[in-house]
């Protein structure tokens, strides 16, 4: 047991300095590979957790910040006419898309926790994350574009092929506890949900 105590010393030491790290400003690094290491390790596992989310709950109903409201409507005023159910990264990466986001990204600076962190976010949101559909961006506009496919239905095809699935396995004689799995996966997901009805993301 002595063994037991004494490696996890080590992982927990281990885990609070990439914290601290990762809690420094960037001009402290340059390209330090293990940082860099640490913050895809920390956007894959958000990608990951987001997108069982919409995969078990109908993403009509959820909340992502206490600020979705603002984060939609200044959204839409900004980018009306982009289309959010498959992006362009040109409509997202370009110079002068840069130059349309900048204002946008820092109205919520001091709003949103983590702003402008990095996330991965999927080009065609009917499809998962895979390397061909994702690209990275910051966390305020991860939001805004999440926030809206959610509020537009576009995000409603992750979870109707799910629960398909789940259908079709049950139907087909999959296993029996696979096909009570979306109530499952559904509790899961809303115990992902914190009490005052905010996603983690």
């Amino acid at each position: 047991m002595e063994a037991t105590s004494e490696n996890e010393e080590p992982v927990s030491g281990e885990v609070v300095s990439v914290a601290h790290a990762l809690s420094l400003p960037a001009e402290s690094y340059g390209n330090d590979p293990d940082i860099e290491m640490a913050w895809a390790m920390r956007a894959m596992q958000h990608a990951e957790v987001y997108y069982k989310l919409i995969s078990s709950v109908d993403p009509q109903f959820l909340k992502l910040t206490k600020v979705d409201d603002q984060i939609y409507s200044e959204f839409r005023q900004n980018f009306e006419k982009l289309r959010v159910d498959v992006l362009d990264p040109e409509e997202l990466k370009s110079v002068s898309a840069k130059e349309k986001w900048r204002p946008f990204c820092l109205k919520f600076d001091g709003v949103i926790e983590d702003f402008n962190y990095g996330t991965l976010l999927r080009l065609d949101c009917s499809q998962g994350y895979t390397e061909e559909n994702t690209i990275f961006a910051p966390r305020i506009q991860f939001l805004a574009i999440e926030i809206a496919r959610n509020r537009e239905g576009h995000n409603k095809a992750v979870y109707a092929s799910v629960q398909d699935k789940e259908e079709d396995e049950g139907a087909s004689g999959g296993e029996p506890e696979k096909s009570d799995n979306g109530g499952e996966q559904e509790k899961e997901a809303q115990e992902g949900i914190n009490k005052s009805g905010e996603t983690p993301m």
